[in-house]
C-alpha cells in the first residue's frame, strides 16, 4: 500500500510503508506547507532543479535525518555548499537508480534549472508496487508520450499553474499524451500567479482523457490505488 501525503506546492512524501521518499521540500517560505522543514521525516528526497521553491529545505533535511538526496550533481552541489557528510546520489536525464523501495529514471523538464549549467528534470518513481510520472515544473512537450510508452504509469503528478509551467489546457494534453490512469495536480494556488481551478482542471481531464483526476488538499493523504 502506497500513501501519498501533499504537503503544499510541489512538495509530497510517498510512503510504502518501509521507505519514504519526499520530493521537492520546499516547506520554509511556503504559505501552503503543512509541516515545517524540522518536522518531516523521510529516507530519500528528489529534487527536480535548482530553484528555491523546488530545492527548497532538502540539504537541511538530509542532514538532520541522514536521507540520501537524488538529482543532479550542479543542485547536490549546491546542496554541499549547505550541509555537509551528505549522501548523494548522482543522476542525469535518462538515468536510472535502484534503490531499496525500487527504481528511480530521471526524465526531461522543459524548464529552467535555477543553477548554472545544470538542467530541470522530472522523475519515474517505481515505489509500492505502482509506477509514478512526477513532472517537476515543465511546459508540455511531445516526448511526454515516450515518457508513457516506456513506463506503463499508474499515476502522473503535473503541475497545472500556469505562468511557470503547463496551465490546465497543457497539462490536460500532458495527460493524454502519457496514457496515464491517474492524475493528480500539484503546483498550483501556492500565488495569486499561479491561482488554477483544479476542478476545472479535473473536468476537463476526465473528459478527454482516459484519466481520473485526484485533487488532495495541502495536509492531506491519500493512498494510491493498484487497477
Amino acid at each position: 500500500m502506497l500513501k501519498y501525503t501533499y504537503y503544499g506546492h510541489s512538495c509530497f512524501l510517498l510512503d510504502d510503508g518501509a521507505h519514504k521518499v519526499l520530493v521537492d521540500p520546499f516547506l520554509t517560505g511556503n504559505p501552503a506547507a503543512t509541516i515545517s522543514a524540522s518536522e518531516v521525516e523521510c529516507d530519500y528526497i528528489l529534487v527536480t532543479h535548482a530553484h528555491s521553491d523546488h530545492l527548497g529545505d532538502a540539504p537541511e533535511i538530509a542532514e538532520r535525518t541522514g536521507a540520501a538526496i537524488v538529482s543532479t550533481p550542479e543542485v547536490l552541489a549546491l546542496c554541499d555548499e549547505r550541509a555537509k557528510g551528505l549522501t548523494e546520489h548522482p543522476l542525469n536525464l535518462g538515468g536510472s537508480l535502484t534503490l531499496p523501495f525500487g527504481k528511480v529514471r530521471m526524465t526531461l523538464a522543459q524548464h529552467s534549472a535555477g543553477v548554472a549549467g545544470g538542467i530541470a528534470c522530472g522523475f519515474v518513481i517505481y515505489i509500492g508496487g505502482l509506477v509514478l510520472y512526477y513532472a517537476g515544473d515543465t511546459a508540455l512537450f511531445s516526448d511526454m508520450r515516450l515518457i508513457g510508452q516506456k513506463d506503463t504509469l499508474d499515476y502522473a503528478l503535473l503541475p497545472i499553474g500556469d505562468n511557470y509551467t503547463m496551465g490546465i489546457e497543457d497539462a490536460a494534453l500532458a495527460a493524454q499524451l502519457l496514457n496515464v490512469k491517474h492524475v493528480i495536480p500539484v503546483h498550483y494556488n501556492t500565488w495569486d500567479i499561479i491561482a488554477e481551478d483544479p476542478k476545472h482542471y479535473k473536468k476537463i481531464t476526465e473528459s478527454t482523457t482516459r484519466a481520473t483526476v485526484t485533487i488532495v488538499d495541502p495536509g492531506k493523504t491519500v493512498t494510491l490505488v493498484d487497477d
